[in-house]
C-alpha cells in the first residue's frame, strides 16, 4: 500500500477550486466552454429561487463570467447533451451519465421505508392514471402538467403542498422511473414526453450493474471534488446512491485510479483522482468570485467546514427576526479561501442590485486589492442579472464599503442576454 499523498489545507483548497475550475483562466463563455465546466461538475442543482438568478445559472456564471443562459437551453432541449434529473437534489445532468443514473430508475422506489411503502402502494392503486399518463404523451407529447385528465383513483396524501396532485405526483414517479423526461419548459412550467423520444440516440444505454455504477459515479464525484473523503463522496453527485463504495474505492486504488491523501489538521483518510494530480504542480492563478448557496463547491456543507473553516447555512426559511445574515447569502471565494458572506436583493422592476449586506470572516484580509476584486466581482453579477445599478446598504462595512463604487455597471458582452428569474 502506498504511503498517502501529504496535503496541505491550502494545497487541499486550491486542488478543490481548480477542479471547480474557480481558479485559472476560465473556459470559454460559450457552448465549448459551458460543456468544459458540466463535465466537470457533472450536475447543476436546480432550485426554484431566484433572489438574483436561478442557482444553476449563477454556478456557471462563477466559473465562464458573463454567458448567455440560451446556450444552456441549447444543450438541454436542442442537443439534449443535458437532461433533468434526480442527482444530489433535483438537478441538470449529463446525458452520457444515463447509465449511472438508470440504476435508480430501475429500482425505484425501493427500501422498506414508510415512504417507499405508499409510493409502491399508492402507484400499484393507481395503474389506470399512470397508462392514461404514457398514453396521452405517446399520442399528443410533449404536455405540461394541465395536459392529463386526473383519472387517479386514491388520491396522494402528504402534510405538504403535494397532497391531492396526483398528475403531478405520478409524473414525478414516472420520472424517477426513467420512463418521463422533461423535454422543456415554458417559463417555469414543465413540458413532459416520453424518455424513448427524449433520450439522443447516442446516449449509452447498456444498463450497467450496481457496482460498476458506484465506481463510475465515485471517479466523477472525486475528480470534481479535487480532494475528498468516502463520506464527502457518498455526499455529492448521486447523493446517498453507493452502495459498496469502500469496496469500489478500494478497487480504484488498487487499479491506480485514486491514491490515498492525508490533508492537514487530521488523520482521515482522503482521496485524489489520478487525473487531477497535475494540477498540483501548476502555478496558482487565483479568481475571486461570488457563489450560489448550492454551488457545487460548498452543497456538501459538513466538508466546507471541515476544508475552509466556513460555517455556511442558508437562511431562506428562517423567520426574518432568527437571521443572523439575511434571506439570500452568497459566500464570497477569493482564490482558495472563503472570505465571507454577500446578502444580494436584484429589484427586477428598478433593475437595481441591492447589497443589504456584506459579512468578511473573522480574520479575513481587507486589504485593497482584496475589497476591490470583490467590488468588481459584485458589478460583474449585477451585469450579468440585468442590473444598471448597485446599491450598498448601511451592513456592508468599512474598509470594504470604500472600495465599492455604487452607480451604473457595465452592460453585459454583446450578445448575452442578462439572466432570467
Amino acid at each position: 500500500m502506498s504511503h498517502p499523498l501529504p496535503l496541505s489545507l491550502e494545497s487541499a483548497r486550491r486542488l478543490a477550486v481548480r477542479c471547480q475550475h474557480l481558479a485559472g483562466p476560465r473556459p470559454g463563455a460559450d457552448l465549448d466552454g459551458l460543456r468544459q465546466v458540466l463535465g466537470a461538475l457533472r450536475c447543476l442543482q436546480l432550485d426554484p429561487v431566484s433572489a438574483v438568478a436561478r442557482s444553476h445559472l449563477l454556478v456557471l456564471w462563477s466559473r465562464v463570467g458573463a454567458y448567455d443562459p440560451a446556450d444552456l437551453d441549447v444543450l438541454l432541449w436542442r442537443e439534449r447533451w443535458l437532461f433533468e434529473y434526480w442527482a444530489h437534489a433535483a438537478s441538470i445532468v449529463l446525458a452520457e451519465d444515463y447509465p449511472i443514473h438508470q440504476v435508480m430508475m430501475r429500482v425505484y422506489p425501493s427500501g422498506e421505508s414508510g415512504y417507499a411503502r405508499q409510493v409502491r402502494g399508492w402507484l400499484a392503486a393507481n395503474d389506470a392514471l399512470r397508462q392514461h399518463v404514457l398514453d396521452r404523451l405517446r399520442e399528443k407529447g410533449p404536455l405540461p402538467v394541465g395536459g392529463f385528465d386526473d383519472v387517479a383513483a386514491v388520491p396522494w396524501r402528504s402534510s405538504g403542498w403535494t397532497n391531492g396532485r396526483n398528475v403531478e405526483r405520478m409524473l414525478d414517479f414516472l420520472w424517477f422511473q426513467g420512463q418521463v423526461m422533461v423535454a422543456g419548459r415554458e417559463g417555469r412550467t414543465r413540458l413532459w414526453d416520453l424518455t424513448e423520444r427524449r433520450l439522443p440516440e447516442w446516449a449509452e444505454s447498456e444498463p450497467l450493474s450496481q457496482e460498476e455504477a458506484v465506481a463510475r459515479a465515485a471517479e466523477l464525484a472525486l475528480r470534481a471534488l479535487g480532494v475528498a473523503r468516502a463520506a464527502d463522496i457518498e455526499r455529492h453527485f448521486i447523493r446517498d446512491r453507493y452502495p459498496g463504495l469502500a469496496e469500489a474505492l478500494s478497487g480504484l486504488e488498487a487499479a491506480g485510479r485514486v491514491v490515498p491523501a492525508e490533508v492537514e489538521g487530521g488523520g482521515e483518510r482522503w482521496f485524489v483522482h489520478r487525473d487531477v494530480l497535475g494540477l498540483l504542480e501548476r502555478g496558482w492563478e487565483p479568481r475571486t468570485t461570488l457563489l450560489s448557496p448550492f454551488d457545487n463547491l460548498i452543497c456538501d456543507r459538513e466538508r466546507t467546514e471541515r476544508l475552509w473553516g466556513f460555517a455556511f447555512r442558508t437562511e431562506m426559511y428562517v423567520p426574518k427576526a432568527k437571521r443572523r445574515y439575511g434571506h439570500y447569502i452568497m459566500p464570497i471565494l477569493h482564490g482558495e479561501r472563503l472570505v465571507g458572506r454577500l446578502v444580494p436583493r436584484l429589484d427586477r422592476r428598478r433593475k437595481v442590485l441591492e447589497i443589504e449586506g456584506l459579512f468578511p470572516e473573522p480574520g479575513a484580509a481587507a486589504d485593497e486589492a482584496t475589497t476591490e476584486a470583490v467590488g468588481r466581482a459584485i458589478a460583474d453579477l449585477a451585469a450579468f442579472a440585468g442590473a444598471r445599478e448597485v446599491v450598498y446598504g448601511e451592513k456592508v462595512p468599512e474598509p470594504w464599503r470604500a472600495a465599492q463604487s455604487p452607480g451604473p455597471v457595465s452592460a453585459p458582452a454583446p450578445g448575452v442576454r442578462p439572466s432570467r428569474p
